[in-house]
């Protein structure tokens, strides 16, 4: 049975994000729509600058030297935002100035995608009324002073259209944006409304934990499925959400410094605060907590291959608040690598196994279905072999998907035959198909000459399509 619980929740919260049953992995309140008027010459900067605004009319990105020349008029706030407490007015002006930074860097880059289909170079000089003021807001919030996932880009950049409804991304407009356009709106709060299940899943964690007898442990394990078996259904509105043929009307932006030396060469300079260049990586859905949370706690991540990929994961870590940070680690130092596999083993929890094997089925969906994504939304749309964070497109998911598929395999054989929880026959047919299709989709991908589109039909051919 598991030992008595040692996390500390408060450990968990920056007073922005607070990890627990009650939030998840979302902020603990609504981050701040628009900035307060001593700043109203930030926010109008963000209010013009996607490339179609919220009344229709052309942007700043719009037009090449638009930005640019906007940023040249912009005041250094350094004093100002050097002042500020509040950690909701903090986070709000981090994600202004993320988002004005990438606008600035990679506006260059995405006029050159424009007219020749190819990403160009970026600025590498971030102005110092850029620079300066972001470091300090990054400083303060003890990240990285770059686009992220969770205080810029996606969980700290929605608005509630209707405060009375929920997180679905129907009901969640952005705060900044990059286009301005439904693809992107629909793309990143998609992000936010799988999140909203987040609670769920780390609350069944937390009971898991807490739990000293077979019944306890296996309603936790029940939790912990309902809550993927949410996430997976609200990830799949992703095909609606957002059209893969437009992804690239956005894209360019949330490239990150490292590991796009095509677009960056050796990094940035940030102006006025060293003449050093710096690389960060970009902003990634790989940096949500979702399947990293899965993954320490079922023990996935003890199947990870020891190569540059799964280094890149783990290095992904540094990336999220600390908060959430030290959730992960504590986690991970509580579950140990097979944990839950040996609890399971030693009690002879066969219930617990078949909950423990549609758990990692789930964890598998995902991984497959964001698989599919890359396949359409990216390989179809651009020969260009780098994620947003910086990784190869066509090996880091199957990564992945291989280390689940693998423990998958070593679960199922502890699963007696004539079980009355599930369908061994079944799922073992499941799994075979799913390492025959990863294989399959593989042998296409060797070279570089591959058709994105016959690597995503086989989904279809073999039934483990995703749209």
């Amino acid at each position: 049975m598991p030992k008595p619980i040692k996390l500390n929740l408060k450990n968990y919260s920056d007073n922005f994000f607070e990890v627990n049953h009650k939030n998840g992995f979302l902020p603990k309140d609504s981050p701040l729509a628009v900035l307060p008027k001593k700043y109203i010459e930030l926010q109008v900067l963000i209010d013009e600058m996607p490339i179609k605004k919220d009344d229709g009319t052309d942007g700043l990105l719009s037009k090449r030297g638009g930005i640019e020349e906007a940023v040249s008029n912009l005041s250094n706030l350094k004093h100002l935002v050097s002042e500020e407490e509040d950690v909701f007015l903090i986070q709000a002006l981090f994600r202004a100035y993320s988002f004005l930074t990438s606008a600035y860097l990679l506006a260059p880059a995405h006029f050159n995608y424009i007219e020749t289909k190819k990403y160009g170079k970026a600025h590498t000089v971030l102005p110092s009324q850029i620079a300066e003021p972001f470091v300090i807001v990054s400083e303060k919030l003890d990240v990285y002073p770059f686009i992220d996932y969770h205080y810029s880009y996606s969980l700290g950049n929605y608005i509630k259209i209707d405060k009375s409804k929920g997180y679905e991304w129907e009901n969640l407009a952005m705060a900044a944006k990059f286009s301005g356009m439904d693809d992107e709106r629909g793309f990143i709060m998609l992000h936010v409304d799988i999140n909203q299940h987040s609670p769920e899943l780390v609350g069944s964690i937390l009971d898991y934990l807490k739990a000293n007898e077979e019944k306890s442990v296996n309603l936790s394990l029940s939790k912990c499925l309902s809550a993927m078996k949410k996430i997976n259904e609200r990830r799949q509105v992703m095909w609606q959400a957002s059209r893969w043929k437009h992804y690239n009307d956005f894209r360019v932006f949330i490239m990150g410094i490292k590991g796009n030396d095509e677009i960056f060469g050796d990094g940035v300079i940030y102006e006025g605060v060293s003449d050093k260049p710096v690389q960060y990586r970009g902003q990634t859905g790989a940096q949500d907590n979702i399947i990293p949370t899965a993954d320490i706690f079922t023990g996935v991540i003890g199947y990870y291959p020891t190569n540059d990929l799964t280094k890149y994961l783990l290095d992904l870590r540094s990336y999220r608040p600390k908060c959430i940070q030290n959730f992960l680690s504590d986690i991970k130092d509580e579950m140990g690598d097979n944990r839950l596999f040996n609890n399971l083993k030693e009690s002879e929890n066969e219930e617990g196994f078949c909950l423990l094997l549609q758990i990692l089925d789930e964890i598998y969906y995902f991984r497959n279905g964001h698989w599919q994504f890359v396949q359409k939304y990216i390989m179809a749309n651009t020969k260009y072999a780098k994620a947003t964070g910086g990784t190869p497109i066509i090996s880091w998911i199957p990564n992945q998907i291989t280390a689940v598929l693998n423990y998958m395999s070593d679960v199922i054989d502890l699963i007696p035959t004539g079980t009355q929880h599930l369908n061994k026959d079944s799922y073992l047919n499941s799994l075979n198909k799913k390492k025959d299709l990863l294989n399959k989709q593989l042998q296409l991908l060797h070279g570089d000459d591959y058709n994105a589109d016959e690597v995503f039909s086989l989904n279809k051919k073999m039934n483990l399509n995703d749209d």
